[in-house]
């Protein structure tokens, strides 16, 4: 869904997340093992989610600012907990506030017998629109305080306007076709924040960030692209706090997923809640463009998806998909008009 960027490939390491599982409380071990999809093997699994080696991802070094240097990430801040790939009639929203949230549940469970008191669940939440609306779901969790003064402390008890300044994804295609390759990118990132309209939750042990994708039409477009082709695709997804200054690098990942081919169909359906939970007026203040200017820029990216869409559909029942001859230049294109819409910089 972002703008790629290339990227060496780095040496594999050992799960950044791995821990036997005995050493985990029942909460993280129940979290894990639940949801729609299960947790697989790295290399082998389908249908499900893994945790990719943090050094899978280069990210900003000590010496980015002087130097713009890149390292592998290391270890994770917080341990995966597994996705959730849910559906619903409705755009769900703060999950983890739901009384049928396995995660929240799990955890609710283990403090009513006084343990993990101090625990605390980091959750993004990707809305996929559509005639029925989907998320998926990530949840990282860790059972000890998050360091106060550090990075991820400022942004998770930090105001909506810092976050949408810093949170940040990267991602990269483990395997694929061509034309999702050629959307996506081999390796991406971008700010989320600025790029996509995201509503934070912040609750009582929780921050729960949902990343609303119909807020941009390239990204819409982008997406169900991809998820035309799931089935084929095994995609690393890493999220972060971006450092911006000298005294919060180098910068780490909160966590990371791999999301191995995943079938619609495993989808979870989820009823709307009555009422339905909404979102505080101040968190709808995600999108940093003026209204009419909002308006202005949807309307020329719905002439290029047009466009773009009526180029591929013509290119498929003509030749195949992998005979396009204009398919990279539309791609490209396709990738100016996000990179002007988010105001992106890439690295």
């Amino acid at each position: 869904m972002c703008p790629t960027t290339k990227q060496k490939h780095r040496g594999s390491a050992m799960d950044s997340a791995a821990k036997p599982s005995a050493s985990l409380p029942d909460w993280i071990t129940d979290s894990k093992n639940g949801g729609s999809l299960q947790h697989v093997d790295l290399d082998t699994g389908t249908n499900g989610w893994a945790s990719p080696p943090g050094n899978l991802f280069s990210l900003r070094s000590l010496n980015y600012l002087t130097k713009r240097q890149k390292a592998p990430a290391g270890d994770y801040l917080l341990s995966p907990l597994g996705m959730d790939w849910l559906k619903s009639t409705t755009k769900l929203d703060n999950v983890l506030a739901r009384p049928d949230n396995r995660v929240s549940h799990a955890l609710k469970k283990s403090q009513s017998q006084g343990k993990s008191m101090k625990s605390f669940v980091f959750a993004v939440n990707l809305q996929v629109p559509g005639k029925d609306h989907y998320s998926a779901v990530f949840y990282f969790g860790t059972e000890d305080p998050i360091p106060p003064g550090s990075l991820l402390y400022r942004f998770v008890n930090g105001d909506d306007a810092f976050r949408n300044q810093r949170f940040k994804i990267v991602n990269r295609i483990v395997k694929g076709p061509w034309i999702v390759k050629k959307a996506v990118g081999n390796y991406a990132a971008c700010l989320l924040g600025k790029a996509l309209t995201c509503n934070y939750h912040r609750g009582p042990n929780y921050l729960e960030i949902d990343v609303d994708i119909s807020s941009s039409a390239i990204a819409n477009a982008i997406l169900h692209l991809a998820l035309g082709y799931v089935t084929s695709v095994t995609i690393d997804m890493g999220f972060l706090v971006e450092a911006q200054t000298e005294n919060e690098l180098p910068e780490k990942l909160i966590g990371a997923v791999r999301v191995c081919q995943m079938e619609m169909s495993s989808a979870t359906v989820v009823d709307a809640l009555t009422p339905q939970i909404q979102p505080a007026a101040a968190r709808v203040m995600g999108c940093s463009k003026e209204v009419g200017e909002s308006k202005k820029t949807v309307k020329e990216m719905n002439e290029v998806m047009f466009v773009w869409m009526s180029l591929l559909r013509w290119g498929q029942l003509l030749c195949g998909v992998g005979n396009i001859v204009s398919l990279p230049a539309t791609l490209q294109l396709l990738r100016f008009w996000w990179v002007k819409d988010t105001s992106i910089k890439l690295e």
